[in-house]
């Protein structure tokens, strides 16, 4: 009963980070239609900030779970209205191979300042030890990340649910069409979604870096399975990829867990899961159905 009571934990943890990452596809494709490609490399981006923040400047896990979604944010804003905003009229293709492109550049960029290898970041001191939950202990800075998560979900629902700018982009997310037809201007939030949801994938790279390997490969290892989880929720559906994200999270660990004599299935899971979703609903558990042309 142990066993399965961590198992879970873990899968609801690994769950956090997919959460986080697909909130952020997830608006962005909403609103701008566009494969954000780039979205595992700013995740990256923000891992390798908070290390750099902490070795070279001494500016502690605090402060950089601040500055590092800020920063990529507006850096997020400032692409979007330098480059992706111009090809978002052409074939959703182009902006795929752009945000591809860029992946690539970011990679190489880090890579060729600071190598290939893994950096370690160390666990800040307020979260260091474990949790006693009676069955088993938990590491702090996992119990930490996970409420943390949920939080932050909890929160982004609430403002897109209860407040009027809130509501303005959640329809203009799932339903861009619909939202113009009604008089308001989706183009001018475009950019700050943009920004947000880049801000998420640096801040979910943030609390990724004293749990997992720092390298500036780390976000291409996790992208294609994120990008499953929104096509699992639904493309462009908030509350989709979010629940889609924990749920996904819970599959991984249970058939590691479970499923170690069959490795093929074990790897695969996810896939398998994500192919079963489409056969039954096309457009996700969540995702709205398109209207036949």
């Amino acid at each position: 009963m142990s066993g399965f009571a961590q198992n879970t934990f873990n899968g609801l943890v690994s769950g956090a980070f997919y959460a986080l990452l697909a909130l952020g596809l997830a608006v962005i494709f909403g609103m701008l239609r566009v494969v954000n490609f780039a979205h595992g490399a700013f995740y990256m981006l923000g891992a390798f900030g908070a290390y750099v923040l902490l070795s070279e400047a001494g500016v502690p896990f605090w402060a950089a779970l601040v500055i590092m979604p800020v920063g990529l944010g507006l850096l997020g804003m400032a692409l979007e209205r330098a480059v992706i905003h111009r090809l978002t009229k052409l074939d959703p293709l182009y902006n795929f191979l752009l945000t591809f492109g860029l992946t690539l550049i970011l990679q190489d960029l880090v890579k060729l300042r600071y190598g290939v290898q893994s950096s370690p970041y160390e666990t800040p001191s307020l979260l260091s030890g474990s949790v006693n939950f009676g069955l088993f202990d938990f590491p702090t800075y996992r119990v930490f990340i996970l409420g943390f998560a949920v939080l932050l979900c909890v929160a982004v629902w609430w403002v897109l649910t209860r407040t009027r700018i809130g509501m303005v982009v959640r329809a203009s997310t799932e339903r861009p069409d619909l939202t113009r037809a009604f008089g308001i201007d989706v183009g001018r939030w475009v950019t700050p979604v943009f920004g947000f949801g880049i801000g998420l994938a640096g801040l979910a790279g943030v609390l990724a870096a004293p749990m997992r390997a720092v390298n500036p490969l780390m976000g291409a290892d996790l992208i294609i399975v994120v990008f499953a989880v929104v096509v699992i929720g639904g493309l462009g559906s908030i509350f989709g990829s979010v629940a889609a994200g924990f749920g996904i999270g819970l599959v991984q660990a249970w058939g590691e867990a479970y499923l170690s004599n069959f490795p093929l299935v074990s790897q695969t899971i996810v896939f398998v899961v994500m192919a079963g979703v489409l056969l039954w609903r096309p457009a996700g558990l969540f995702g709205r159905e398109e209207a036949p042309a």
